[in-house]
C-alpha cells in the first residue's frame, strides 16, 4: 500500500507539475529573415564631354574658344600663371581626344640674330611641350617648330609690336 501511495503521489506531483507547465505558453522564437547585406553598386559619373567648337577645337567652361598665343617677355621661354591655366585645359582635351594633334610654333620678335631667334624660339615651343606632357598628355600628340622672327604677328618696329611677337602658338591639327 504504501507502494501504491508513492505510485499515486507521484502521479498527481507529475499531473500538477504538467498543469503548471500547460498553464504557460511555449513562445517558439521568430525567425525573421533579413535580405542578405550586398554592398550598394557605385553610380558612375559620366565623364564629362570636353567641349569643343564645330571644327572640334576646344572651349573653355564658358563656351569660349581657348586661347592658343602664349606670350612671352624679352629674352624669355617662362609661362606665366595665367598661361598654365589655359594650357591646362589644353591638355585634359588633349587627353580626352587622343586622336588630335597640336604643333606648337616659337616666335620671336625682329631683335637678335637669325640663329639666336631660332634657338629662343624652339625654347619657348618646348617650354609649352614639357607643360602639355607633364600634364598628360601623349609625346606623339605633340610637335614643336621654331620659326624665329621669320612669321611676326605684328609687323610694327616698336616694343607693341615686339611683345605681340615673342610667343608660342598651338596649332591643331
Amino acid at each position: 500500500m504504501l507502494r501504491l501511495m508513492r505510485v499515486v503521489l507521484a502521479a498527481a506531483a507529475g499531473g500538477a507539475l504538467l498543469l503548471g507547465c500547460a498553464q504557460q505558453e511555449v513562445v517558439e522564437p521568430t525567425v525573421i529573415e533579413q535580405p542578405p547585406v550586398v554592398a550598394p553598386t557605385p553610380i558612375a559619373e559620366p565623364e564629362p564631354t570636353p567641349r569643343v567648337d564645330s571644327e572640334g577645337n576646344p572651349l573653355d567652361p564658358a563656351g569660349r574658344p581657348l586661347g592658343r598665343t602664349f606670350y612671352f617677355e624679352l629674352d624669355q621661354a617662362r609661362l606665366s600663371e595665367r598661361d598654365l591655366r589655359v594650357l591646362a585645359m589644353h591638355a585634359d582635351y588633349l587627353r580626352d581626344f587622343s586622336n588630335r594633334q597640336v604643333t606648337i610654333e616659337g616666335h620671336c620678335d625682329e631683335r637678335g640674330t637669325r640663329e639666336y631667334n631660332l634657338a629662343l624660339g624652339e625654347r619657348r615651343a618646348q617650354a609649352v611641350q614639357r607643360y602639355l606632357t607633364s600634364a598628360g598628355v601623349r609625346p606623339s600628340q605633340v610637335e614643336t617648330v621654331s620659326y624665329g622672327e621669320e612669321r611676326p604677328q605684328d609687323a610694327g618696329h616698336d616694343e607693341r609690336a615686339w611683345a605681340r611677337n615673342r610667343r608660342a602658338e598651338l596649332i591643331y591639327r
